[in-house]
């Protein structure tokens, strides 16, 4: 086999203790949201800009409070933006592990594709002999669909 990006073996205990951190994880996401496409669509979203505009509004609100009508929540706001400042390395520390995780499942599967077509070209060497003959039409199937052209393509 020629490529070889990762070689991962995990034992049950490693299975295991990962299993038991995402349940952990998900206990504690219990209190967060889940917003439908349709909802996302909807909101207003605070780019970096306008965190900036935000973070100097509410200061300027706290320091000027008596101009607030009382159905104005300023300690909601400022609890959420709390809360925002406190999640965003958390935040940052998921995408990472996100993003391994994704780039191991890709590389496992580049690699077993890779080892696959290395077979593939084995088996349609060594022709109809050993009873290869099934497993390479089985294998032929994957690829019997005709290539596009360029032009077909760019259409």
């Amino acid at each position: 086999m020629t490529q070889n990006l990762v070689s991962l073996h995990l034992t049950a205990a490693e299975i295991a203790a990962i299993e038991a951190a995402l349940t952990t994880l998900e206990n504690a996401f219990k209190l967060f949201i889940e917003l439908s496409a349709d909802d996302k669509r909807g909101l207003a979203r605070m780019g970096d800009k306008s965190e900036a505009f935000c973070r100097q509004t509410l200061i300027v609100l706290a320091q000027n409070q008596q101009m607030l009508p009382p159905s104005f929540d300023l300690a909601e706001a400022e609890n959420d933006l709390t809360s925002l400042d406190q999640l965003r390395p958390l935040i940052a520390r998921l995408r990472q592990l996100m993003a391994k995780a994704d780039d191991t499942e890709t590389a496992l599967g580049s690699d077993i594709l890779s080892a696959a077509l290395e077979g593939y070209a084995f088996a349609k060497i060594a022709g109809k002999g050993a009873g290869l003959e099934t497993l390479r039409e089985a294998m032929a199937s994957r690829y019997s669909h005709k290539r596009k052209t360029r032009a077909e393509q760019a259409a």
